[in-house]
């Protein structure tokens, strides 16, 4: 098979031996992985992947179909259109996934949405309402809502009635941001200024932190899923206090098997269904082929985009 690979902190796209499932597990050919953050980081060295993951493929999601299926793996049938979020290794023609990490593609998706959906949506997801646990009407401040999981997160927290404040630095992206449910979009500047927020997701890291805590309300609670703009802040401890507020950290990528199922457990029950009567969409930004990758990551690191960058394969 063909695989982007990780060689010394460069992207080499090379022939990989095919992988055989294990039981349980089923092996995707794939026709669409979706580009994260993670995937940067690992490039630099800085987030290496968990145990069970190829060492030096990256990519966190996918979508494809069923190629092949290990002993007992009985969920999905051959040929089935299928999505999940992997440890690593789905920047690849094929990629072993345990079948309790899979959910359907909804019909409405095609290859290169569905393969930008698994990571941004089941972060958001679990962010938002298994981590701060969102109510209606509640007030969410989504600090760097241009990307992936913010564009997501927009979109689910507004459906669940919650008032919605994006922060975007890029002025031209404000329109469409607003258009995918944000009630407010401001610059990162402007937020604390618009508070106060019963939850914050925070998807920039460091820089945002200080400003974003003075606008708290009582009882908030902060989720930080996103450190691409600096992995360290000052945290004002008196404004904690102050605010009774909770913070925490949150990862899918190193849990292990059953907590992963749930998340997609979750989000087959009450997400999948809104991409095919409409409520919910895959914003994409661009997409390029495995063997075009250096240049898929480039464009990522650039930043200004909205949306989803897709490594889609040539099958």
């Amino acid at each position: 098979m063909l695989a982007v690979t990780i060689d010394q902190q460069e992207l080499v796209v090379t022939e990989r031996p095919d992988p055989v499932p294990g039981a349980g597990e089923v092996v995707v050919r794939v026709h669409a992985a979706g580009l994260n953050g993670a995937d940067q980081l690992q490039l630099r060295g800085a987030y290496p992947p968990p145990p069970g993951s190829p060492i030096d493929i990256p990519g966190l999601e996918l979508a494809g179909e069923v190629f092949a299926r290990g002993p007992g793996a009985a969920r999905f049938d051959d040929g089935e259109r299928v999505m999940a979020i992997v440890g690593g290794g789905a920047q690849a023609e094929l990629c072993v996934v345990h079948e309790r990490q899979l959910m359907p593609v909804p019909a409405a998706l095609d290859w290169a949405q569905a393969g930008g959906l698994p990571e941004t949506f089941t972060t958001a997801h679990d962010a938002l309402f298994t981590q701060a646990d969102l109510k209606l009407g509640e007030r969410v401040l989504i600090s760097g809502a241009a990307g992936g999981v913010g564009t997501a997160a927009i979109q689910l927290a507004s459906a669940a009635g919650a008032h919605v404040t994006a922060s975007v630095r890029d002025e031209s992206r404000r329109e469409e941001v607003a258009a995918l449910g944000a009630d407010v979009v401001c610059s990162p500047d402007e937020s604390d200024a618009l508070g106060p927020y019963d939850v914050l997701l925070e998807l920039i890291g460091g820089p945002n932190m200080d400003a974003n805590f003075a606008a708290l309300a009582s009882q908030a609670r902060v989720v930080v899923i996103g450190v691409g703009g600096g992995f360290r802040s000052e945290l004002n401890l008196l404004a904690l206090m102050g605010s009774r507020a909770k913070i925490s950290g949150s990862t899918l990528r190193a849990r292990p098997l059953e907590e992963k199922a749930a998340t997609a457990r979750a989000l087959e029950k009450q997400v999948l269904g809104g991409f095919d009567d409409g409520t919910f969409t895959v914003p994409l930004f661009k997409t390029f082929s495995l063997k075009e990758a250096a240049a898929a990551y480039a464009s990522f690191a650039n930043g200004g985009k909205l949306g989803k960058i897709v490594l889609v394969t040539e099958q």
